[in-house]
């Protein structure tokens, strides 16, 4: 039986179940077998029975009480309506037999050799709105529930919503009111609501199940008919995997950081093909890491040379006299591996492989056996075919592209190269602090949740952006985010949000799982910030840590252009925060420094003539007044106040405020000629968050410091 401090499980009876299917060699389970699933983790489902015959059906419908359904029963039939193989409406004994010896005729027409082990009588019901709840195996995220609308809306509107397994009723709840049409679930035309509380119990116990019992890929309960007091699955399908893929190899916290603090923050670098040689990658590592002023030991590998840039070259690794913290690889991929056993004996932490001509040229089994060298020895592997990395606290740029020694918050991870050099490019021209730029190509081992408990532990980050293309192990990067977010953002860019179609699956929810719907859910769910594009990525990367975490949702907009403040607020809606709906005395004390023919409200309307005295009295108002959680500035280049001076005035009220204990987010929208460029440059360096020639860019910023900050619990 259950162990008693759960919610009354039995699964000894599911245990059964499936290991009666695994001898069998099936990968379904039979409406019988799944409905004693149902009973042993509480899932509500009609009064049925299994009829072998046409007078056995008759007389088992009579005792359930028409009218009923009839559903063939056959391992080897999943589609059950697909073989006509189901009947509904069922509402007297004669309809009832000839039903039966329809739905038989139709299974064997449809597979003669399909096992039939007769027909399920169903207690037909029919009230309440239809719901698909369902569970399926994600090859990215593992175990995931699904909620949507059901029965053929399912297949039309496809809205739906995901959360990694197993759930909380808190997440069950959050899932339900995450659809598109989740106002339906509240009534419509005079129509009673659904008990939300209920189809949370039932995601819950769902998730529950297959987090218990990994072997059922796949579940489907629809349609699930929800009414103001209760939800009762129809239709009950499992999809059963014996041998499931398995997850990548698990290094616990301590292993990751142990590894991670020493390729990070090394006290010796050995460059395995140093060259004295320009234009070669192992001349153009050595160099950026001693001129870039790396302070540690810096040993050249280099057979065929005693001296490479100034330094006592190695034949081989093996011969260095100290030791070694990180090996930076700069030879072809096919010596990759004997030059890794090498340092693997040497006792190095860290092999960074800059090399190409692994997985991504389909050399499979040639990254494997690097990996494998690399298990071994219980040395870490970032890439191969990556551009190196950089940590500027340690002024250590181990890379053969251009050094960067702009230090700051921010680390920023790349998949791509290419990506990797559009970071470096935008951080260079917008003088954006980094701790860290760090290519992961391959992902042969290292992968972005090593990289998230490391930064997210980092004294030296307070922001992590990501550009990723896909996830090795989506639930290990989902743990490693939840513990990051309570303290600083987690920005992705997930390249490949479009699908060219849905995996092949036995269910619906195994079909609706195959899009990029379940990252953007599940990443949600893991406080996670995403980032729509790459400009986005790197924006929300420079942008969130100058801005302070906002404290409330109220949100307001002070403009010197009326045009302007519209697109404002329509940004404001758009990037999911509220327009505060100003109180009168408020209002009041606004009206008090505007021209008459200005608006109070919200958008505050300024006008564009103003002097800077009514830009300056209107912001400090808003920062002062305690109600108000966020100021948006909208700004409109005149000669009465010019863009430097508007942007001066605003850096020193916001300045002042901080001083005096009021730290809100403040972001600024610039419109006007080319002067504007410079004065929102100002702004940024001096703590706020101001583009030129955009309303969207600062509202989509400040909506995205919002969004983190609901993730962390802040709101």
């Amino acid at each position: 039986m259950a162990n008693p401090t759960d919610p009354g499980y039995d699964r000894e009876a599911v245990r059964a179940v499936l290991d009666r299917a695994r001898t069998e060699g099936r990968t379904s389970l039979t409406a019988p077998e799944g409905k004693a699933l149902a009973d042993a983790y509480g899932l509500p489902v009609p009064g049925e029975a299994l009829a072998r015959d046409a007078d056995e059906a008759v007389a088992l419908a009579v005792e359930l009480g028409l009218p009923v359904v009839a559903k063939i029963v056959s391992p080897d039939i999943l589609h059950k309506t697909e073989a006509g193989g189901v009947e509904v409406g069922l509402t007297s004994p004669q309809e009832v037999k000839a039903a039966y010896q329809r739905i038989v005729a139709n299974a064997r027409a449809y597979d003669p050799d399909a096992r039939i082990d007769g027909v399920q009588l169903q207690q037909q019901i029919g009230a309440g709105l239809e719901v698909l709840v369902g569970a399926t195996t994600d090859p990215t995220f593992g175990k995931i529930v699904v909620f949507g609308l059901g029965g053929v809306l399912v297949e039309v509107l496809k809205d739906v919503a995901f959360r990694l397994a197993p759930v909380t009723r808190a997440d069950a709840l959050s899932q339900i009111g995450g659809i598109k049409a989740a106002e339906v679930l509240d009534g419509v035309r005079g129509g009673a609501a659904v008990d939300r509380d209920r189809l949370a119990d039932l995601l819950v116990r769902l998730s529950d199940l297959v987090t218990d019992f990994p072997e059922i890929a796949e579940a489907d309960l629809n349609p699930v008919f929800a009414t103001a007091d209760d939800a009762i699955a129809a239709d009950l399908r499992f999809v059963l995997d014996f041998a499931p893929a398995q997850r990548p190899k698990q290094f616990d916290r301590d292993e990751i950081l142990g590894a991670m603090n020493r390729i990070f923050t090394p006290r010796s670098i050995a460059i395995i093909g140093a060259s004295n040689e320009t234009g070669k990658i192992g001349n153009s590592v050595i160099r950026n890491i001693v001129d870039g002023g790396y302070a540690g030991e810096v040993y050249p590998i280099n057979p065929k040379s005693d001296e490479v840039y100034g330094r006592t070259a190695y034949k081989s690794i093996g011969d260095v006299p100290g030791d070694v913290d990180v090996a930076v690889f700069a030879v072809p991929a096919k010596f990759v591996a004997a030059t890794l056993e090498e340092a693997g004996r040497k006792g190095v932490a860290g092999a960074i492989l800059i090399p190409s001509g692994f997985a991504e040229t389909g050399e499979q089994e040639l990254q494997d056996e690097v990996l494998a060298v690399a298990r071994r020895h219980n040395v870490r592997i970032l890439g191969p075919n990556i551009y190196g990395y950089y940590y500027t606290p340690q002024k250590l740029s181990a890379t053969f592209c251009t050094p960067y020694d702009v230090a700051g918050g921010t680390a920023l991870t790349s998949q791509s190269g290419g990506i990797g050099m559009a970071i470096l490019g935008y951080s260079r021209s917008t003088s954006t602090g980094v701790s860290a730029i760090v290519g992961v190509g391959n992902k042969a081992d290292i992968d972005e949740d090593d990289l998230l408990t490391f930064f997210g532990q980092d004294d030296n980050t307070n922001a992590i952006a990501m550009h990723l293309e896909d996830l090795k192990d989506g639930r290990a990067f989902v743990e490693a985010a939840r513990e990051v977010v309570p303290r600083k953002p987690v920005i992705v860019l997930k390249a490949g949000r479009t699908s060219a179609g849905a995996r092949a699956a036995g269910s619906h929810t195994g079909a609706l799982a195959g899009d990029d719907k379940v990252y953007d859910d599940i990443l949600r769910q893991a406080g996670v910030v995403r980032a729509p594009g790459l400009n986005e990525l790197l924006e929300f990367g420079r942008a969130l840590p100058v801005l302070p975490a906002p404290t409330g949702e109220n949100v307001v907009i002070i403009t010197g252009a009326g045009g302007s403040g519209v697109l404002l607020s329509d940004a404001v809606i758009d990037n999911g925060m509220s327009l505060y709906e100003i109180p009168p005395d408020l209002d009041e004390a606004f009206r008090a420094f505007i021209p008459p023919f200005g608006a109070a409200g919200n958008p505050v309307d300024i006008t564009g003539g103003e002097p800077p005295s009514t830009y300056e009295k209107t912001i400090r108002l808003g920062l002062e007044d305690p109600r108000i959680h966020a100021l948006i500035l909208g700004y409109w280049h005149t000669i009465v106040t010019p863009p430097m001076v508007f942007a001066e005035l605003v850096a020193d009220v916001v300045a002042q405020a901080r001083a005096a204990g009021i730290d809100k987010p403040v972001v600024a929208s610039l419109s006007g000629d080319t002067e504007v460029e410079a004065a929102s440059a100002h702004l940024f360096q001096h703590g706020v968050v101001a583009y030129p020639y955009t309303t969207e860019k600062p509202v989509q910023v400040l909506g995205a410091k919002y969004r983190w900050a609901r993730a962390a619990g802040l709101l």
